[in-house]
């Protein structure tokens, strides 16, 4: 790993150091990449890398933080940029930014929507001010910017129309994954992004399916927050608002209702076993049937999904599948695409079951290829916030 000594901006030189701070409602990812600034901007594999599971930073996240970035064999006073994950920007932040406290008072006014999520990036950007230097710039990558290409007709809320004049409409999440997948699948079926339509898989702790027509999100399964949509790891995705309204009148308080669908529902909820689909599959195959239950509605939601993401788009080139789940799991992989052979999604299970990197998984033939792309989004992060200090230099 090149060192390079700091500047007053940390931003024109060579080389440049970028720390990414991803912080998600069940891990931090930490990432140190070195950037070559000039014509042609390159990030490429990190320098250092780390996954740390929330559960092991302690009851003090910033704390916890802070602790993993001065254990890391980096050198801290080299850092020259700070790319941060911030998963909701509503629609107040359409593209990265400098981070300073007005920006900051947005992200933790907007948290109320995204309560797993914003406050924990608030507490990695604070990690990260007490390992740096003072004059280091932090830079905000938003989940929500990618799908700002919306039109109104995916975005708007069957409500009043006060609701869009309040903000209160379909805004869409992991859109830097999102974004990240529908590049490399353009890399890896060698055609021009512009000229694709593609449906990209983002299954993980969190999951969304978005529909990106020629480089650009026009729908996506999240909303207003993200707990819209699939089943996931803890949280219920799309559920009868009247349901909802039923528990409140009977009894439950909001709070009560946030924590049974943000932490207690999804595959946990439903298997009572485990939020971890490995955990669950190996359950179901034990005979456990409620943990086979979990399976078939997290696929069915899935399939659901991707059926819903194809009334957005003229046709389908591909369907890419990211993530933890979506790179990790052959099942998941090939009963989701047994669903869409009538349109020419067809598998290659060999290859399914051998996956090495990013790959086309499609069997000879198929008019629909199917694509599984490595999860980068603290590369991307990286990317974006070295090109804003760039602009800005």
């Amino acid at each position: 790993m090149k060192i390079s000594p700091t500047s007053a901006n940390g931003i024109g030189r060579p080389d440049t150091n970028i720390l990414v701070v991803n912080t998600g409602s069940t891990s931090v990812k930490l990432a140190l990449y070195e950037s070559t600034p000039g014509p042609a901007l390159t990030i490429e594999a990190p320098a250092w890398s780390a996954e740390i599971a929330a559960a092991d930073l302690g009851r003090d996240r910033v704390a916890g933080i802070e602790l993993a970035l001065r254990a890391a064999p980096i050198s801290l006073v080299s850092i020259d940029l700070v790319g941060h994950r911030i998963v909701h920007g509503a629609d107040r932040f359409v593209a990265p930014v400098v981070i300073d406290t007005e920006v900051e008072s947005a992200i933790a006014e907007i948290a109320e929507f995204a309560p797993l999520h914003n406050q924990a990036g608030l507490d990695g950007i604070a990690a990260a001010r007490r390992v740096v230097q003072p004059h280091v710039r932090h830079v905000a990558v938003f989940d929500t910017a990618f799908h700002q290409s919306m039109p109104a007709a995916a975005y708007a809320y069957g409500g009043p129309h006060a609701w869009l004049t309040q903000g209160y409409r379909r805004f869409g999440f992991h859109g830097i994954s999102h974004e990240w997948a529908a590049r490399r699948a353009a890399e890896l079926l060698r055609r021009p992004l512009v000229e694709l339509r593609l449906i990209t898989c983002h299954l993980g702790g969190g999951c969304s399916i978005t529909a990106v027509d020629r480089g650009r999100s026009v729908d996506t399964t999240m909303g207003f927050t993200p707990l819209d949509g699939l089943v996931m790891a803890t949280r219920a995705g799309s559920v009868d608002p009247g349901l909802l309204m039923h528990l409140l009148r009977h009894g439950s308080t909001p709070d009560e209702l946030e924590t049974i669908l943000q932490r207690d529902s999804g595959l946990l909820g439903l298997s009572g076993v485990s939020g971890d689909l490995r955990n669950v599959i190996a359950a179901r195959d034990d005979g456990n049937e409620r943990a086979r239950l979990a399976v078939d509605v997290f696929v069915h939601r899935i399939a659901s999904g991707v059926g819903a993401m194809m009334a957005a788009l003229d046709r389908v080139d591909a369907l890419v599948f990211t993530g933890g789940i979506g790179q990790h799991s052959a099942e998941v992989r090939s009963l989701v695409a047994s669903r869409f052979a009538f349109i020419g999604a067809q598998i290659n299970s060999d290859d399914n079951r051998h996956i090495t990197g990013d790959v086309d998984v499609s069997a000879a033939g198929a008019r629909v290829a199917i694509l599984v792309v490595k999860s980068q989004e603290e590369l991307a992060i990286g990317r974006a916030a070295s090109e804003l200090a760039l602009a800005l230099a």
